[in-house]
């Protein structure tokens, strides 16, 4: 029996090859080409998926090493035809120019959400025992910051994020 991979929740077998990144498997084996392809260095963010509800940079990972896990890409975030508030927001809130670096964003943006839920500090939190961290602006921005955008559209992402993270804690 071939070892599996959940991806936006349908199992697909993992490649021969164990030599195959995450990123490659999501985007010339499956053909989920939202998930981009940057600098294939992990320095930019645009590969950036969840899995089992954290950020990754795909580029970074073997495919085989998330074998029995949960990966979540840009594809799966959407439910019903309607986009995820977050994507929602970013549209509203002008969070992309080109859109390259957009689905990295926005996944990142989901697993620094969690984060914040289960209190993981960042360099700049200043209370390193505080449980519950507001997600202040120079907050937002450390945590985001391992995403680029060479478009500029910082402003709108971080609106987008602020405006999104707000409605979630009104619910």
């Amino acid at each position: 029996m071939p070892m599996t991979i959940n991806i936006n929740g349908s199992d697909v077998a993992l490649p021969a090859d164990p030599r195959v990144s995450l990123l490659d498997l999501l985007r010339e084996h499956l053909h989920l080409s939202g998930t981009k392809k940057g600098c294939n260095q992990g320095a930019c963010g645009a590969c950036t998926v969840l899995v089992d509800g954290e950020r990754i940079l795909s580029c970074l990972a073997l495919a085989v090493q998330y074998a029995g896990r949960s990966v979540l890409s840009i594809e799966g975030l959407a439910a019903d035809g309607q986009l995820h508030p977050l994507q929602q927001a970013f549209v509203e809130h002008d969070g992309f120019q080109c859109g390259y670096c957009t689905p990295g964003q926005i996944c990142s943006a989901i697993g620094m959400q969690g984060e914040l839920q289960r209190g993981v500090p960042s360099n700049v939190t200043e209370d390193l025992e505080d449980e519950d961290i507001a997600l202040t602006h120079d907050e937002l921005r450390e945590r985001m910051s391992g995403n680029l955008c060479r478009c500029g559209a910082y402003n709108g992402i971080v609106a987008a994020i602020q405006v999104h993270h707000q409605q979630r804690g009104a619910q």
